[in-house]
């Protein structure tokens, strides 16, 4: 199946019971089409989980829901040694991250030491318990809701794990028509069973291949690195994005290319996806945040102002090769 026509078939079931919202819907299959984690970042109410879960169910994988909780602890998430009468040995007892689709609902409403028990497997797809590494089956992704930081008994993410997602993205409230929609398909139940699987984990991995084979000339690269690269050096932020903000630009916008039915990336690929990759890698500085600015206000400058390569010039190299 091609990207573009999954991606759409994809949409159409989500639509089913999730309304609205067509270009986060995009961006989250994005990411996940290439394996990235995604953070949703918006207050209670909002259609998160039911998102999430509506996604699981269209993209056929395994699935696994973690209701994070101050009392959580990382043996909950990743399993833990547990001895057994029976035969007088200990045997390890795997938890839910063992999935495709891993839902982390509420993420900051676990204490730090918890939220950290995710890092291994979000970089590396494994986890470690008792010192035996345990292989993560594939494709596995952290589809994670988290409620504003200064919301009451919530805690915020540690920076290297906030830098392991690869977009943080924020629904936002339904207009008046959306609103109506969700009260006439949903004012009495959500259910799910009206949505079927359009894919599962060997077609999500092969799809995965197919965007790897995607061509990004010079020209973008350079836009790519040209942008990173303002971040670090810009006034207002104290710290730019890292080298991983860089590299999932760059596969972010494989992946967009190819749910556009193209085999090459073209700089607006990359310009539509710049604030929700790295708007949760930067830091504000002091004066930034006196001035009430937000990253994505930092952001957008960067990106009005950094040049555009020249039309046509996305699909060759410099040396006139595609």
């Amino acid at each position: 199946m091609k990207i573009r026509e999954c991606a759409k078939l994809i949409k159409e079931e989500t639509s089913k019971i999730f309304v609205g919202k067509d270009d986060q819907i995009s961006l989250i299959l994005m990411a996940v089409f290439v394996g990235g984690h995604v953070l949703l970042d918006d207050l209670p109410g909002s259609g998160k989980t039911t998102l999430v879960k509506t996604l699981s169910k269209a993209l056929g994988c395994g699935f696994r829901r973690i209701q994070f909780t101050p009392d959580l602890m990382p043996s909950d998430i990743t399993g833990m040694t547990v001895f057994d009468q029976k035969s007088g040995e200990f045997r390890h007892v795997k938890g839910p991250i063992f999935t495709n689709v891993l839902l982390a609902d509420e993420i900051n409403r676990a204490i730090p030491r918890t939220q950290s028990a995710l890092l291994e497997a979000m970089e590396e797809e494994q986890v470690t318990i008792d010192n035996d590494t345990y292989a993560l089956p594939k494709p596995f992704f952290v589809l994670a809701t988290q409620n504003p930081v200064e919301r009451e008994s919530t805690f915020m993410l540690p920076w290297a794990q906030m830098d392991r997602f690869f977009v943080r993205l924020s629904l936002g409230f339904p207009d008046k028509e959306e609103e109506k929609r969700i009260l006439s398909s949903l004012g009495d139940e959500v259910d799910l069973s009206v949505v079927n699987a359009v894919t599962g984990p060997e077609q999500l991995l092969e799809m995965r291949e197919e965007i790897r084979g995607v061509h990004v000339s010079e020209f973008v690269k350079q836009y790519i690195v040209d942008l990173v690269q303002a971040t670090r050096h810009d006034p207002d932020l104290e710290s730019g994005a890292s080298p991983r903000g860089s590299i999932f630009l760059y596969q972010g916008g494989k992946s967009l290319a190819a749910m556009n039915g193209r085999d090459y990336v073209v700089p607006e690929d990359i310009a539509q996806i710049f604030l929700p990759v790295l708007s949760h890698r930067v830091r504000l500085s002091s004066a930034a945040q006196y001035a009430k600015r937000s990253s994505e206000d930092v952001l957008s400058a960067i990106l009005n102002k950094t040049p555009v390569p020249p039309e046509g010039s996305e699909r060759f190299d410099a040396e006139g090769k595609k």
